[in-house]
């Protein structure tokens, strides 16, 4: 009989990411694939992007609605783990799949170490910064395997003291997608979304939920320095977090010109096409951070959202005031394309993660967990052969 495998996807993002293992999940003979959607995904709001996920044909697929608008984080938390909950006690799964750091995650780590299940965890072992590090962090706790996108990552979940038997380094999911030869050409993009620029950069800024009294003029300063630029930006929505309406206010300012497109959402691959081609991304996304260094793409990464993550040449350093923004943006069109960047994995995620899946070893890990303590020691020595 398959093994019946529950993927949970909130957002644009995080479907983007767990798309390649859903994809190869779908296609083993030996596996179930079901897709639970909720949160932004149902929001028209921010693009209504389940109908993208309905369009990739996956068998089965239940869309759930488990916030309106405006909803605390926490009752969205709570939403999400009785809808889901019910699911899951009607079409019973032997594994859960949770991506990240956001609450929905969470909430499937939460209901399936309550009721028995399995839980697989997406990049844990990361740093975060904000209120998103510690959900992270809960949810690796919840968690009884774990796939990893560096051997970095893995050792924080160590530290956290996870067994080393259950972390496995299959590098970041979507870097699959963007080595891919199956993304659209600019021209296409272009097109579809009828963007007129030929030189332009990509604008994802995002409310930094544990500094919310200053959201507001961070988010003024931000769009004031993208006017006195005098450059072209396409720009995406931030997610629905605390402090999204503050940003999207700002926004109101740029609907009419001509040097601005702004989008709810855009489809993954046409994301990444866009970024592949972009002059350089600015705001305080992970995509600034994570995703554009694998295209060698510049990026200015605003602020402290993604405070203490990757490091890299190609990514500048900026704080909120319109004068350092500007700065930054001058550098950033001055700086050639960078060599890709492969800290996050080398494009062969899924065919990692479905060989894992395949191994009895695996659907035998106990859901019983146990600490197991950590030993500086043995760090070092891994450390010292890897150097």
């Amino acid at each position: 009989m398959k093994r019946r495998v529950l993927f949970v996807t909130a957002t644009r993002a995080d479907f983007g990411k767990l798309k390649p293992l859903m994809q190869a999940v779908e296609r083993s003979e030996n596996f179930e694939c079901l897709i639970f959607v909720t949160g932004m995904h149902m929001m028209s709001r921010y693009g209504l992007t389940v109908d993208e996920i309905y369009k990739e044909r996956f068998t089965n697929i239940l869309s759930y609605m488990n916030q309106i608008h405006g909803e605390p984080m926490e009752m969205v938390l709570a939403n999400t783990i009785h809808g889901l909950s019910r699911y899951l006690h009607e079409c019973p799964a032997d594994m859960i799949v949770v991506h990240g750091d956001r609450v929905e995650a969470l909430a499937g780590a939460i209901v399936g170490a309550m009721r028995n299940t399995l839980v697989a965890h997406i990049e844990g072992g990361e740093l975060s910064g904000t209120v998103d590090e510690l959900i992270r962090h809960s949810v690796s706790k919840l968690s009884h395997l774990h796939f990893v996108a560096n051997e970095k990552a893995a050792e924080r979940l160590r530290q956290l003291g996870e067994s080393s038997d259950q972390v496995f380094v299959i590098g970041s999911p979507d870097i699959d997608v963007m080595l891919s030869n199956n993304l659209p050409s600019l021209a296409q993009v272009k097109e579809y979304y009828q963007i007129a620029f030929d030189r332009y950069a990509l604008v994802l800024l995002h409310s930094v939920t544990t500094e919310p009294a200053g959201q507001q003029e961070r988010a003024q300063q931000f769009v004031t320095a993208l006017l006195e630029s005098n450059l072209d930006f396409v720009v995406i929505y931030p997610n629905n977090d605390p402090g999204s309406d503050l940003i999207l206010e700002q926004y109101q300012r740029v609907e009419n010109n001509p040097r601005f497109r702004v989008f709810p959402s855009l489809r993954f691959e046409y994301f990444l096409t866009l970024m592949k081609h972009a002059a350089f991304v600015i705001g305080n996304s992970s995509a600034g951070v994570r995703e554009a260094p694998v295209y060698g793409v510049p990026s200015i990464n605003v602020g402290n959202r993604q405070h203490n993550r990757f490091c890299h040449d190609s990514i500048i350093e900026s704080g909120f005031e319109h004068s350092a923004l500007l700065s930054a943006i001058q550098r950033a069109i001055q700086m050639p394309r960078m060599e890709p960047c492969h800290h996050f994995g080398a494009g062969d995620s899924a065919a990692c993660f479905i060989e894992v899946m395949q191994k009895e070893t695996t659907w035998t890990t106990p859901t019983q967990k146990q600490f197991n303590d950590f030993d500086p020691a043995s760090m070092k020595e891994r450390c010292g052969n890897e150097s």
